[in-house]
């Protein structure tokens, strides 16, 4: 269900304190980019909420950030909240907000961090649709078409399954990025980081049935030698929705309707942790930065646990 929010006075363009938060927000920006690293999705979100709290700052306390105050920020937060903003994004602007004062406090932009102690809103979190072990069998042992492209879609699905891969990086990898001897795939993640992921088995098989009898048909479409791993009908580099596509089809076909490329990656995880991975080593080949995003496999496997035991153990049920 949409959010609905109330509008406030907004800051007029020109204000001196307006523009002056507008200024150091966009240095923060830049920083995002540019160092960490950040997606323009993620830049462009916080430069939208970033927005909105300068014209807070601007509209109600008469101050640019670099003169705010833990007060200001706190106020800015029940601004949120009184105008119908949803936890969430609530969390999600608070982020950015922290995020800034953090940095301009650094940068001795700002004589303090006005954000430093500020909580933000608790946000219960969604866990991840996940497949059971049979279900992942069945929709990797389908029949596929008998030609390039159902050689090409189950490579695809045996790499997302297998490798954990986001789509973004399955469609950035190059042929020279799969190195069968040492057994792993060279993926570019976030941020521009590279890792190496191991593969071997069902995927290790299908790529190389892909590279040897499928991608040459393929690559011989395009007008030029091409050096994507995953070509589409007419020999370019697979897209993203490309992508979307073959893996909400695959999964069409064995019953699973909305088959998302993400739920193969969260499936990847979860099965490795049941199966006796170490946390800290699926947190390196998913390319989790922090730990903490990879823990929510815990929270998956162990109600996982918990169901297999209620419908086990003969003195469980009924248990409340």
């Amino acid at each position: 269900m949409a959010e609905k929010v109330s509008l406030r006075r907004e800051a007029p363009e020109g204000d001196e304190s307006f523009e002056a938060s507008r200024a150091l927000a966009k240095e923060y920006l830049a920083y995002l980019s540019v160092e960490r690293g950040a997606s323009a999705l993620t830049v462009g979100s916080y430069a939208s909420d970033l927005d909105d709290y300068a014209s807070f700052l601007a509209a109600e306390r008469g101050r640019s950030a670099a003169r705010a105050a833990r007060s200001d920020v706190d106020a800015y937060a029940r601004d949120l909240a009184e105008r119908g903003y949803a936890a969430a994004s609530r969390e999600r602007r608070m982020a950015a907000v922290r995020g800034m004062h953090r940095f301009l406090a650094r940068e001795g932009l700002a004589a303090g961090d006005a954000a430093a102690d500020v909580e933000l809103p608790d946000v219960p979190r969604r866990l991840p649709d996940v497949l059971s072990v049979e279900q992942a069998a069945m929709l990797l042992d389908r029949d596929y078409r008998p030609d390039e492209l159902g050689a090409r879609d189950r490579a695809i699905m045996e790499v997302l399954y297998g490798c954990g891969l986001r789509v973004s990086e399955l469609v950035g990898m190059d042929a020279g990025d799969v190195f069968f001897d040492e057994g792993f795939v060279r993926v570019v993640g976030k941020g521009s980081a590279v890792r190496v992921v191991p593969f071997g088995g069902a995927a290790a098989r299908a790529i190389a049935d892909y590279l040897e009898s499928a991608r040459p048909v393929l690559a011989d479409k395009a007008p030029s030698p091409p050096s994507a791993l995953f070509l589409n009908a007419r020999g370019r580099r697979l897209t993203r929705q490309g992508v979307y596509g073959v893996v909400e089809k695959s999964g069409a076909a064995v019953g699973l309707a909305g088959l998302h490329p993400h739920t193969l990656r969260h499936t990847f995880a979860t099965h490795m942790l049941e199966g006796g991975a170490d946390l800290r080593t699926i947190q390196e080949m998913l390319g989790h930065a922090d730990i903490s995003t990879t823990q929510i496999y815990v929270h998956v496997t162990s109600l996982h646990l918990r169901e297999e035991y209620l419908a086990a153990h003969p003195r469980a049920r009924g248990i409340v």
